[in-house]
């Protein structure tokens, strides 16, 4: 923790999300002068009591031993849309003393001002789910997924690595192709057949971010030709572009924007990239050399946020219609 002097105001950016939680402290310059990490902080996932415990944490390491109290705290977490999670996380800051303006927004926001700054664009997010959201120059927000795994998720890492599971059992039934899948997924759950997948995935109780680890398998399997795993990652690309499509229609997006590609299905199966980046550019919606993969934390997304509130106020962006908020 940096105790010298430091250009005020002084804040701290939060991302929580469903597998990491990470805390910037900044200064007025946006200069990071402490950083800490922790463990998940989803409210549906873990709680209100765990979410808690991390973000008092996470604070108190940032701020360390010494007297700085922070002017801002911008917090960006998954669901806040609804009314009554703000208002959980409002009372979960209010009780671990955040002396401070707290300013909470959703993951999806922090991310897109991560790398596209505070202007219009889209971020679309492939991580175990899977969402597009985006602003445009008038401060009206849209989205598209963010549905969960049950409903939607397509071209999320969940996504991707359950459709190599199907087309693994597709093909011991006869009733899909073989494929190279085969060998790579029995090898990942360290079994020799595929009838031995069951006892794997429901009685070991898999979660779906478990599952979303196989989605690297598709990436090995395609660049051995694979034509199961080629069709596997071309179907994710059109629902990954489907939803950006969606959002830039929402907004009426026109001119030149930014489109921030962002999760760990990028980076499990980078094929994802070039091929989103083809498909945005043959659509007309995006240029390819806009469209970009996120290489700065969302949490520094949040610290520019609260930087602009202390700075005389964040222009947090509402959605156009208020159907959106009871996802």
């Amino acid at each position: 923790m940096t105790q010298g002097p430091h250009t005020p105001p002084l804040v701290i950016g939060i991302d929580a999300g469903g597998t990491k939680t990470e805390a910037v402290l900044a200064d007025g310059h946006g200069v990071e002068l402490a950083r800490a990490r922790r463990g998940g902080a989803n409210l549906a996932a873990h709680g209100e009591l765990a979410v808690e415990k991390t973000l008092h944490e996470l604070i108190d390491e940032v701020l360390g031993e010494g007297t700085l109290r922070p002017d801002v705290i911008c917090l960006g977490i998954a669901g806040v849309d609804r009314p009554e999670d703000n208002a959980i996380i409002q009372g979960i800051m209010r009780r671990i003393g955040a002396r401070a303006r707290v300013l909470v927004t959703n993951d999806a926001l922090i991310a897109l001002v991560a790398g596209a700054g505070l202007g219009p664009g889209v971020v679309i997010i492939a991580g175990t789910g899977s969402i597009a959201y985006g602003r445009n120059d008038r401060d009206e927000a849209a989205r598209a997924g963010g549905w969960g795994y049950i409903l939607a998720d397509e071209g999320s890492g969940f996504w991707i690595g359950r459709q190599a599971l199907r087309a693994v059992v597709r093909a011991a039934d006869g009733r899909g192709p073989a494929t190279g899948l085969t060998p790579l997924v029995l090898e990942f759950f360290g079994v020799t057949r595929p009838e031995q997948l069951v006892r794997e995935v429901y009685r070991h109780y898999l979660k779906p971010s478990d599952i979303a680890r196989c989605a690297r398998l598709v990436q090995q399997a395609r660049d051995d030709g694979d034509a199961v795993a080629t069709h596997i990652a071309a179907v994710a690309a059109d629902e990954l572009a489907a939803a950006v499509r969606s959002v830039v229609g929402q907004l009426e997006l026109t001119g030149r924007f930014t489109v921030v590609m962002a999760g760990g299905a990028f980076h499990a199966v980078p094929w994802l990239r070039a091929a989103l980046r083809d498909r945005l550019a043959d659509a007309g919606v995006a240029p390819a050399d806009d469209v970009h993969l996120l290489t700065t934390d969302p949490a520094i997304g949040a610290v520019r946020l609260a930087l602009a509130e202390a700075q005389g106020g964040a222009s947090i962006p509402t959605y156009k219609t208020r159907d959106h908020l009871a996802l």
